[in-house]
């Protein structure tokens, strides 16, 4: 049986929405996040304040934007690993669809150092990777030992997970992008699940 197609009109808002969000994040990384404005970010885009309005809440939607569909890219990798596989393992594949995005060094580079920098980004950062846990927990947890607590532990599971990649991230733009982004991740899981 062939896959399901997207409608068309349902990928053209797509595109839309990702053109809108990469001329948002140009201009952020340009003039910063404080001091760009939404009319801007319409006129930048060639589109009228009211069209960037369907396609986004507000301005943080309009730079977080990225994070929802990664959050869906990341659990779909997640599912396509082993079901015996080691969460951890299956987690750290899931998140390498990241590196996987078409960007420079710099342009990444240019986007976390925004993100990071500003209070409300990185506050609307942590929410939206927040969800990110409500679409790994439930696959996570079919692979962990049955007990009533299990839900609970693949919840601290993915939340775990993800904060160390957020960390690693933090890093990364702290050392100028000039190490590999999964050896801080790597260091980071190491830390949180050495035994004391």
């Amino acid at each position: 049986m062939a896959p399901k197609q997207t409608p068309l009109r349902e990928q053209t808002r797509s595109v839309v929405r990702s053109l809108l969000a990469r001329t948002a994040l140009d201009l952020f990384a340009a003039k910063g996040y404080d001091d760009t404005t939404l009319d801007e970010v319409a006129a930048a885009a060639g589109v009228s304040r009211r069209t960037l309005f369907n396609y986004f809440k507000n301005k943080e939607d309009l730079a977080l934007s990225g994070l929802s569909e990664q959050g869906e890219l990341i659990a779909a990798r997640f599912a396509e690993r082993p079901a015996d596989e080691d969460p951890w393992t299956s987690l750290r594949a899931a998140f390498q669809v990241l590196e996987e995005i078409e960007m420079t060094a710099e342009r990444r580079l240019e986007i976390i150092t925004l993100l990071f920098g500003n209070e409300s980004l990185r506050s609307g950062h942590a929410e939206k990777q927040a969800r990110w846990q409500d679409l790994l927990a439930p696959q996570i947890e079919p692979r962990l030992a049955d007990s009533d607590q299990r839900a609970f532990e693949a919840r601290a599971i993915a939340a775990a997970a993800i904060i160390c990649l957020q960390t690693a991230n933090e890093e990364w733009a702290r050392l100028g992008g000039r190490t590999d982004l999964f050896d801080l991740y790597d260091a980071a899981v190491r830390a949180v699940r050495r035994p004391v």
